[in-house]
């Protein structure tokens, strides 16, 4: 299938909204629509979607729209089953192709019906609850249910992950990846469109831009264009002041006027190069330091227990200076609570909790952005930092969008995300070695998101925050902490390595992924400061060194106790071979024939197994079991220095 827009225009209630634009979708592309609110997103999809038309356009050449063949469109929409009385059963069963009951192909549907109604959330009572039982949220995924029932050539997803938990979004990604049609989908989860999207088309202006690639690389390859052209405008406009300073100097000069005008029109002929709209998400800032770079060990928890009245779980745990920790894990595992017993806010039920020397606490949660003033924003950020300018403290919170007229805002008049995003200026500018972070960036647009994202990658402190929002995990975390089953789970590597490893997991069956219990962790990071021996002198070796170290032990002991027991066993058999060479040696001398047929059997027997020697008498068969289970633990500790040395490499 190609379908494709050329030189399109849409207009509504006499507003321009898509401008002359290019679209095009070849094959069975996954692309996504990015763009701030208003740019005209729904517009382009209901476009798609054949609801509205492009303007007539007498200047364009062709009608707009080509398509190579006819093809089916499904839209979703937030609204889809408004005024619906069936039940989701007779709702989705709209999808079912014509067929008898008993038919193979409608069993077929049925089926995979059941899966998609469980997978997203819902109970098999569920399927005999007429539709104005659900909720909004759930009738929206009733909607994107029979959508994928239907299988149209082209997928339209206006925000399908609304509404949706954790498990249901992934396995989402999952089924659109696979999907047989083409996928043009809108949403704010930008880790949603990393995993599923191959093209970007950002609509700024009522214009098109196409960028190859996911969510992440859509915003590179837009710095880098942006880079480009800011080069090449600085460039020109050098030339231009250069031209004008010659007609200016010649134009007044009878012998050089002509040269004065030739110039002037080759300035009037210039194509000019667009100043580029400046990236407010691009702070270009250097590092943010603590102003006080605090103790080596930043907390270190000992069989600590944590909850109000009965513990929610136990752990121990060393957090590093510098270490970014991402926590995961189900509403009410107690990440929260461990996160108000770090920042010393609840006591400990049992065990320790002991932060470490000239530790400076930024701590953050949801209640922090209630703050109230009926001061301006600037004028409240000048009070509690006296000591700055108001240049300084106009550069300050412009890098965190409180521009001119967002800083002349008052405070009250503030959005809850503004607020947060206000506050979190405050911890950043304050210079803490420590900030203790619960959800910082709930009810946030994407811009402000990544403004933060700049934010805390540039500061060089120590991190222990809580998050939904998985993109800003994979961006700032460095390292995870899991609450799961009333156990913490540690995981040294990023979010994007984790589900890596879980996706290896569930698809080729490999070994569980890479996660440790909390008190294992306590140990890896005490193997991080291990003083080098052969060197001679005191160096910490990087988390992934420490962590190699760790599940190479962990391989190599099962190796060790079967090279032992091989060892043990030897001795057993080698003296049993003794003991069976002087029988043998007393039946040669009785019957030598005999006697060389029964040694050259041992032999061949011996080096068929691989122990050595002639191998006989009661402990000989276990030797060539305890052989063969060395073996094997050699190769799975050669497997696992394998999978490292290709991840280090």
């Amino acid at each position: 299938m190609k379908y494709q827009i050329m030189d399109g225009t849409v207009s509504l209630g006499g507003k321009t909204v898509l401008s002359h634009i290019d679209f095009e979708i070849q094959g069975t592309e996954r692309i996504a629509l990015v763009g701030k609110n208003g740019a005209g997103k729904t517009t382009l999809l209901r476009l798609l979607a054949g609801e509205i038309e492009l303007d007539r356009d007498d200047k364009r050449r062709g009608p707009g729209v080509s398509v190579s063949r006819s093809f089916r469109v499904g839209m979703l929409r937030q609204q889809a089953l408004a005024g619906e009385e069936r039940t989701a059963r007779q709702v989705l069963m709209d999808a079912c192709p014509e067929a008898g009951a008993f038919d193979p192909e409608r069993y077929a549907f049925e089926r995979e019906a059941g899966l998609l109604f469980r997978r997203l959330g819902f109970s098999e009572a569920d399927m005999e609850k007429p539709v104005p039982a659900f909720s909004g949220g759930e009738q929206t995924k009733l909607a994107l249910i029979r959508l994928l029932l239907e299988g149209p050539d082209l997928l339209l997803l206006d925000e399908p992950t609304n509404h949706l938990d954790l498990g249901a979004v992934q396995w989402l990604e999952r089924y659109l990846r696979d999907y047989a049609g083409a996928v043009v989908l809108v949403s704010h989860d930008r880790f949603f469109l990393d995993r599923t999207a191959q093209l970007v088309y950002e609509l700024e202006g009522g214009r098109l831009t196409r960028y190859h690639g996911n969510y992440t690389e859509y915003r590179e390859e837009k710095k880098k264009r942006a880079a480009i052209q800011a080069k090449a405008y600085e460039r020109q406009q050098e030339e231009i002041r250069r031209q004008e300073r010659l007609i200016e100097r010649f134009k007044h000069k009878p012998s050089k006027a002509a040269f004065a005008r030739s110039r002037r029109k080759m300035l009037e002929r210039m194509e000019r190069v667009e100043k580029p709209e400046e990236d407010h998400t691009c702070m270009a800032v250097g590092p943010i330091e603590p102003e006080v770079l605090g103790g080596k060990w930043v907390l270190q928890a000992e069989h600590l227990k944590i909850g109000y009245r009965t513990p929610l779980l136990e752990l121990s745990l060393r957090i590093r200076r510098g270490q970014k920790i991402g926590i995961l894990g189900d509403n009410g595992a107690g990440k929260t609570t461990f996160l108000k017993t770090a920042a010393g806010f609840l006591a400990p039920l049992e065990g320790r909790c002991v932060l470490g020397g000239h530790i400076t606490i930024g701590y953050f949660d949801q209640l922090s952005a209630g703050i109230q003033s009926e001061l301006t924003a600037a004028e409240h950020f000048s009070a509690l930092f006296p000591g700055l300018t108001q240049k300084e403290v106009r550069t300050i919170l412009g890098r965190y969008l409180f521009g001119g007229r967002e800083a002349a805002k008052r405070v009250n008049d503030l959005s809850g995300g503004e607020r947060a995003r206000l506050v979190l200026a405050e911890l950043l500018t304050s210079r803490p070695n420590f900030l203790i972070l619960d959800e910082p960036t709930n009810h946030m647009d994407i811009q402000a998101k990544e403004v933060l994202e700049e934010a805390f990658s540039a500061y060089t402190g120590t991190i222990l925050f809580v998050s939904h929002d998985r993109y800003f995990i994979s961006r700032v975390a460095q390292s995870l902490l899991m609450f799961e089953n009333g156990a913490a789970m540690y995981y040294p590597f990023g979010y994007q390595h984790y589900l890596e490893r879980r996706e290896r997991e569930l698809t080729l069956g490999e070994s569980p992924a890479a996660r440790i219990k909390a008190e294992e962790q306590a140990l890896v990071a005490g193997l991080r400061a291990v003083p080098k021996g052969e060197r001679g002198c005191l160096r910490e070796i990087s988390t992934e060194a420490a962590y190699e170290d760790w599940r190479l032990r962990l391989a190599g002991e099962p190796m060790e106790e079967a090279a032992r027991r091989v060892e043990a066993l030897g001795d057993l058999v080698r003296e049993e071979e003794a003991r069976g060479l002087l029988r043998w040696t007393q039946e040669a001398l009785e019957e030598p024939e005999a006697s060389e047929e029964r040694e050259a059997f041992g032999r061949q027997e011996a080096k068929r197994a691989g122990t050595p020697g002639p191998c006989s008498g009661d402990h000989a068969e276990a030797l060539r079991e305890a052989w063969d289970a060395w073996h094997e633990a050699c190769l799975a500790w050669y497997e696992v220095w394998c999978g490292e040395e290709q991840e280090s490499g």
